[in-house]
């Protein structure tokens, strides 16, 4: 199929067709014909893009009434032809393989003959294929059995039967050496050893057998002998075996070079197998989705009946009834989210193009124009690499497409003005839809303004569509009508769904200025209520402050109650920040959490102000060093508190 140099991959993955390519090259054996399959592109030329539909319907036809071809991968056999012309011997596996491909290429021809009764213009093809019957034949003759046959040459078979009786000599000779000297062996039979027949002779009786010693066990208890009478035979057999090689290699040089001979024809059995390969698999791809060969037109219309994503399990997906190009050529489909708007346009679009590739369309009849290029805006587009945001990736695309649109392109607009302040984001959308309405493409475009639906009924050319939605299940229908500007859900699907009367009310002032509810809702929103339902409080952490209010703001001197034991203390030393005191008990001092205590007298009930507590808690000698530290008296001692 021709190259199309404008072609962008990007509008493949965006209908997916890339896809398709997949299943498609899975229908196929050979690396070429997968190859060709993804370097497919839509052609340009009615002739050639009418003939490549034929071929597809053609390759179907046969298969359904005989079967897949007798095909096969060809891996390997270019190589070897290509061995062959350069002088290399080729081994016995290739060989097979040549012989194997020979025997396909045979059965091909018979199975495309069959179908010349059916006036089948592929079934002609079978012409271009050679069977090389004397080269079939000679390899059968010569290569049997993964070497070659003894029959292959008169001196071949002599060679190998003078081979045979030199070995049955040496067998018999060891033989008779080893039952005349059992008593010295250490087992009862011959054996090869580094290429030589040997007898396994206990190492202490090595003198009594005459011959050369050829190897030992890993003990070193048995010596492997060839006997004198053996071993005269051995450089005759090696002479005879070096003369089987020789003409064998001349056997497998006078084969190759029938093949090196025949190389063109090969060549050209190679090149009509993978296009076959190629044509078939189209076949196959049909049947796989039920395909059917679509008319094609240069007059710009598309017409589709009971169309279907290819890529979709046809029991799920509601057939699509598409028509545009004659009185009209921009379709403005409106209606519900997850209503099918995109998979409608993805569905037309990508019909076409496979079309365009020659493939037959997922419809029960289709009548479809050649486009020179499909342009698309599909999905949110964000590019989080090029920092671009939805919107700012739409006018990206869409300029793009401006750029490259004219009267024979097929332009699909998915949510068309979106991401953006909804009033502005329907001014740019009229003003696409009016430049491609100028360029006179055909263009199928999805969106939810109003304004762009009112755009739709004014202008020429143009015309709205929606997708069906059941507002009693709440479930789209996904089938779309032509003609019909699509109404929005939104209202139904909340109230259905649970929203208020006074919710809905205020939704309806906000956008058309009034509450009105749609006709036929009021009464079943009557009873919504929203009851808020409790959740869980939010924790905050504690913090110092808290633990001080939790302890009761101890002071030093307070007397508490010590738990469990309840004993009376003081309090030496306030609380830290983990909510831990020290107190003074009768005897010792402890620490303990403030949970622990509670408070038994305030020490501003025991103490007056200004109250000195070293004299309680402290010890004579640190008292009295502190008091001359107090007068300015050089002190050497360390004040060392009571633990």
């Amino acid at each position: 199929m021709e190259k199309h140099n404008n072609w962008d991959k990007k509008q493949e993955e965006l209908l997916e067709f890339d896809k398709i390519k997949e299943m498609w090259a899975e229908m196929a054996l050979t690396e070429k014909a997968k190859e060709k399959i993804r370097d497919t592109v839509p052609c340009m030329s009615e002739n050639e893009l009418t003939a490549r539909q034929r071929e597809t319907t053609e390759a179907k036809e046969m298969i359904e009434k005989n079967g897949n071809p007798p095909l096969v991968s060809l891996e390997g056999i270019r190589e070897c032809v290509r061995s062959s012309v350069r002088g290399e011997c080729l081994s016995i596996s290739q060989f097979e393989k040549v012989e194997n491909s020979l025997v396909a290429v045979m059965r091909l021809k018979d199975y495309l003959r069959r179908f010349r009764q059916w006036e089948n213009s592929l079934a002609y093809y079978d012409e271009g294929l050679n069977c090389l019957t004397d080269v079939k034949e000679t390899i059968v003759l010569q290569i049997r059995n993964g070497r070659v046959d003894d029959n292959a040459s008169k001196e071949l078979r002599s060679y190998r039967e003078d081979i045979d009786r030199k070995e049955q000599n040496m067998r018999e000779k060891a033989d008779a050496v080893l039952r005349a000297n059992k008593a010295y062996m250490s087992d009862s039979f011959s054996t090869i050893r580094n290429g030589r027949l040997c007898l396994p002779v206990r190492k202490e009786y090595k003198g009594k057998i005459k011959g050369n010693v050829i190897d030992r066990s890993s003990t070193g208890n048995t010596i492997f002998i060839e006997p004198a009478s053996v071993g005269k035979y051995f450089e005759e057999l090696q002479l005879l075996r070096m003369m089987e090689e020789n003409e064998e290699r001349r056997i497998l040089y006078t084969l190759t070079g029938m093949v090196a001979d025949n190389a063109e024809a090969f060549e050209e059995n190679i090149t009509m197998i993978e296009k076959l390969d190629y044509i078939f698999s189209k076949g196959k791809l049909s049947l796989a989705y039920g395909g059917t060969m679509p008319q094609l037109n240069t007059e710009r219309h598309i017409w589709l009946k009971d169309g279907r994503h290819p890529l979709m399990p046809r029991e799920e997906y509601v057939p699509l009834q598409f028509e545009t190009g004659r009185s009209f050529r921009g379709v403005i489909i409106t209606g519900p989210n997850t209503g099918g708007k995109t998979a409608a346009i993805k569905t037309v679009a990508l019909n076409c193009m496979m079309a365009q590739c020659g493939l037959h369309v997922a419809c029960q009849d289709a009548d479809i124009c050649m486009n020179s290029n499909f342009l698309c805006d599909i999905g949110d587009g964000q590019n989080l690499s090029e920092n671009l945001s939805t919107f700012s990736s739409h006018i990206t695309n869409v300029l793009e497409i401006l750029k490259r649109v004219n009267q024979d392109s097929l332009v699909i607009m998915d949510e068309l003005g979106s991401g953006t302040d909804p009033a502005e984001g329907m001014g740019i959308a009229v003003a696409v839809l009016e430049e491609l309405r100028k360029s006179g493409a055909l263009f199928l475009v999805t969106t939810h303004y109003p304004e762009v639906k009112q755009y739709a009924d004014k202008k020429e050319g143009i015309i709205n569509a929606r997708m069906t939605f059941d507002k009693e299940s709440l479930k789209p229908l996904y089938r779309l009508v032509i003609g019909e500007a699509g109404e929005s859900c939104a209202f139904y699907i909340a109230g259905r769904m649970g929203m208020p009367a006074s919710m809905l009310r205020t939704a309806a002032r906000a956008a058309y200025g009034k509450e009105d509810i749609p006709e036929g809702l009021s009464s079943i929103v009557l009873d919504n209520r929203v009851e808020r339902t409790g959740v869980p409080g939010i924790r905050k952490k504690k913090t110092k402050g808290t633990l001080k209010a939790k302890g009761r703001g101890y002071q030093l001197g307070d007397s508490v109650m010590v738990y469990p034991d309840k004993k009376i203390g003081i309090i030496c030393q306030t609380m830290n920040e983990k909510g831990v005191l020290r107190v003074q008990m009768p005897d010792k001092k402890i620490w303990i959490n403030h949970k622990r205590i509670k408070l038994h007298v305030a020490a501003e009930e025991l103490y007056p102000e200004d109250y000195d507590f070293s004299i309680i808690f402290d010890s004579v000698k640190n008292r009295k060093l502190r008091h001359d530290m107090d007068r300015g008296k050089m002190i050497e001692e360390t004040v060392i508190l009571e633990s």
